[in-house]
């Protein structure tokens, strides 16, 4: 028997790898010397033969099917040198194997390795300023994760790389340590010890050169600045490259939008102290002359798309100061038009042409391309949600041209259904094709219903239970249900509700709800009477366009009224003149429009909606009710909002019935009203009894109990900002806000004296904080807010909290 083995061992360092080069050359020498070696030894022993079998040994995880795919060379081939030479080439470029022998028992080929370690576990310690998620989402990018085959010469690199990345965030003391535990089994810890640092100061920021701009005006624009009181909340006196690069952009666009076209910063340089905790910023600047544009042309392909249709587009034009956010803005306009067109990989550029009597021209050079068309919309990430539900709201149509603006109109369509907590789309081509693209949707889904139970006991009001279940995306068909019960001595009820959004495939929708219930409103703060009322109704909505919508509903609602103890004499004249009892087939009729960017934690955009409900003829009462509501988000910065909100409300009797029933009154203060006041008790109040003297029976409130009115005046004025030390703040809605508003009664009866109709001084004012969680069982509001121009309360501030509710 005779065995000619060759080992070939793989040079294992701890020293840093300080050049790509030197690793380049270091693997050369190694495939070289396995390429060499065995052929020289070889040949001297005239190793050819033929293959009659082959023989493995050292595996431990790799699969023999692996070996024998990367070896060129199997039974019946020829051995000789040269299979050889590139059987340990293929077997060493694997990655898999730190140790290969080769050798032969007569006709059998015996391929010996040892299999690198694989990496049992990877821990890091000692970083803040990078997650650590992040940082093993890296290591896993260059090779390094639980269960790979770990290299020393891959851990090295990823060491420098991330030593480079503080670096460049300014932490020049940063150190990484790492430290390799073996384990038996072929297996081993990576350890990864990270020294960050500090960040290195600012010392002196400089700018050079700059003449037409003081220091102060140039400085204000960065981001970057020099230390003050401030600094250690917005860190922003510390260094960074990215923070440099950013401030470089911004001092450039600074100058060429104030018509400095041939600007130019020729120089910036980066000192720093020898302890490394602060720097020394010089930036030296040219500033040039004020240039003002002389001609504007359009070049290039254009597609089927007419010139003067897109000249049209220009916001630069002759005479102008030269301003390069113009030129910016007018290739993007180009851009969107011809993307609309169906030209999705369409170009634009504007580019100046510096002339020497101060002028300049500037040509903008079109590319239209090839129309593209959708081959396929995906949808990922809809766990719960069906990918009908999401493909019905879409403009952009599989198989059509794809635009730009249909493609934006869809994702804005998904972000209204109020199911998802982010949407975002992609439009990637067709590999092998230049004119077709996939249109990728991405959403990530947020709780799009509450389900709650109450059980609870109240000084005054007894026993509490309740259950309610109310879902807008009912097993993700996109169809809302509600199902709440609930008993207390304010409220004995039951309901049900059903809505189908889309009743039928042109979006015309359908909902129906059934409720049962009993209000005891004494315990509520307002006058005491009760209420026994059962209805059904149904209702149809109508798109009429991609913003708005009409709405038809009919509901039959019978109504008992039961007077209180000491019931209000507004109460007792009503029942007197309309009886007790009362069944009613109301109609109802709204229109709403909507350009919110989002079914919920809008910051885009405006709504605003108009309903009318009439009782028709037939019904025991005749009377109307009219309400609208608005809002409209006004964007401060990328993170600041202003919302307005405004309720106006306003009902009257007609035919035989004089004035609104009492019970159909509007009411103004808490929650969703004039925040800072208990629930429903502003507005006109109740007109206390008279025994047989004629002197009047307090109970409780000398004022008498909230009674409502048949006007309803109310707005808001809310400042939306980011909720501090909170990464995600797609969960929570804070604001400061001030409300306004009241109820009144312009048709005050007779008996009435604490009525009053509608006057500036009577609106009640508050301000506050509240905020809004986003929570799995739905969403959570409170408010703390102090209430102003306000009758006496035992309470001035108030504070408040809701379960359920959103803005």
């Amino acid at each position: 028997m005779r065995y000619l083995a060759l080992r070939f061992s793989m040079w294992r360092r701890r020293a840093a790898v300080y050049s790509s080069a030197a690793k380049a050359l270091l693997t050369a020498l190694i495939l070289l010397a396995g390429s060499i070696l065995p052929a020289t030894a070889l040949a001297a022993e005239d190793p050819s033969f033929r293959i009659t079998d082959v023989r493995l040994q050292g595996l431990q995880r790799v699969s023999a099917g692996t070996v024998f795919n990367l070896i060129p060379v199997g039974v019946g081939d020829e051995m000789d040198q040269l299979a050889v030479r590139a059987t340990v080439r293929e077997l060493f470029a694997s990655g898999f194997f730190k140790d290969i022998r080769i050798g032969r028992d007569d006709g059998v080929l015996i391929v010996t390795v040892v299999e690198r370690p694989a990496i049992e576990s990877i821990t890091i310690e000692g970083n803040k300023a990078i997650q650590t998620e992040a940082l093993l989402d890296g290591l896993g990018q260059q090779g390094l994760r639980e269960g790979e085959i770990f290299k020393q010469a891959t851990l090295e690199r990823v060491g420098l790389e991330l030593e480079r990345q503080y670096v460049a965030q300014g932490r020049y003391g940063a150190s990484i340590e790492t430290d390799i535990e073996e384990l038996p089994r072929n297996r081993v810890n990576v350890k990864i010890d990270i020294e960050e640092g500090k960040n290195s100061g600012i010392r002196h920021l400089n700018i050079v050169g700059a003449e037409a701009f003081s220091d102060e005006e140039l400085l204000d624009v960065l981001e970057l600045k020099h230390p003050s009181l401030l600094s250690f909340y917005r860190n922003d006196d510390k260094y960074s490259r990215e923070k440099l690069s950013g401030d470089l952009e911004t001092l450039e666009s600074f100058y060429k939008d104030r018509g400095y076209a041939d600007f130019d910063i020729y120089s910036t340089q980066v000192s720093i102290t020898p302890d490394r905790r602060q720097v020394y910023i010089t930036i030296g600047v040219k500033e040039g002359d004020i240039y003002t544009i002389n001609e504007v042309n359009l070049v290039g392909e254009l597609g089927d798309v007419r010139p003067e249709d897109l000249r049209r587009l220009f916001v630069v034009s002759e005479g102008q100061t030269f301003n390069q956010a113009r030129i910016t803005a007018t290739e993007e306009r180009l851009t969107g038009a011809l993307g609309n067109s169906g030209f999705t990989f369409a170009s634009a550029s504007g580019v100046p042409k510096l002339n020497d009597d101060g002028t300049v021209d500037v040509e903008f050079f079109v590319n239209s391309g090839k129309r593209a068309y959708v081959r396929r919309i995906s949808f990922t990430g809809n766990r719960v949600t069906q990918d009908e539900v999401m493909r019905r709201e879409m403009r952009q149509m599989e198989g059509g041209w794809a635009s730009s603006s249909q493609i934006d109109l869809s994702k804005v369509r998904l972000e209204r259904l109020g199911y998802f907590k982010g949407v975002d789309v992609e439009t990637p081509p067709v590999p092998g094709t230049d004119d077709q693209i996939d249109v990728d949707f991405s959403v990530e889904e947020q709780p799009s219903g509450s389900i709650s139970a109450t059980l609870g006991y109240a000084q005054g009001t007894g026993l509490i239970l309740g259950a309610n279940y109310q879902q807008s995306n009912v097993l993700g068909s996109g169809n809302s249900l509600g199902i709440g019960l609930s008993s207390s001595s304010f409220q004995q009820s039951a309901s049900f509700n059903y809505f189908d959004p889309y009743y039928t495939l042109d979006g015309i929708s359908r909902g129906f709800n059934v409720f049962v219930r009993r209000l005891d409103f004494d315990e509520r703060n307002i006058a005491r009477y009760a209420t026994d009322s059962a209805g059904a109704g149904v209702n149809f909505g109508f798109p009429i366009g991609e913003v708005q919508r009409i709405n038809f509903g009919l509901l039959a609602e019978w109504t008992d009224i039961t007077e209180g103890a000491f019931a209000a004499q507004e109460i007792s004249d009503f029942i007197d003149k309309n009886g007790e009892e009362s069944l009613n087939f109301k109609l109802n009729f709204s229109w709403s429009k909507s350009t919110l960017n989002r079914g919920l934690f809008a910051d885009r955009g405006a709504s605003q909606s108009l309903a009318f409900e009439v009782s028709v003829p037939g019904s025991d009462l005749q009377f109307y009710k009219i309400n609208y509501t608005a809002e409209r988000y006004f964007p401060i910065t990328q993170n600041w909002t202003l919302r307005l909100r405004t309720e106006l409300g306003f009902g009257d009797g007609y035919g035989s019935t004089t004035q609104l029933p009492f019970y159909q009154n509007f009411f103004a203060g808490g929650f969703g009203s004039v925040r800072g006041f208990e629930n429903s008790t502003l507005g006109p109040r109740s007109t206390p009894p008279v025994d047989a003297n004629g002197n009047p029976i307090f109970i409780g409130d000398r004022r008498g109990d909230p009674l409502g009115g048949n006007l309803l005046v109310e707005g808001a004025a809310e400042l939306i900002f980011p909720f501090p030390f909170v990464d995600d703040n797609r969960q929570f809605r804070p604001a400061f806000f001030v409300d306004v508003g009241n109820a009144f009664n312009t048709q005050c009866p007779s008996v009435a004296v604490n009525c009053f109709d509608f006057d500036v001084d009577e609106l009640r004012y508050s301000v506050g904080f509240g905020m809004t969680w986003l929570t799995g069982l739905g969403p959570m509001t409170f408010s703390i807010a102090k209430p102003f121009q306000t009758q006496p309360f035992d309470e001035e501030e108030r504070f408040q909290f809701e379960l359920g509710r959103t803005f």
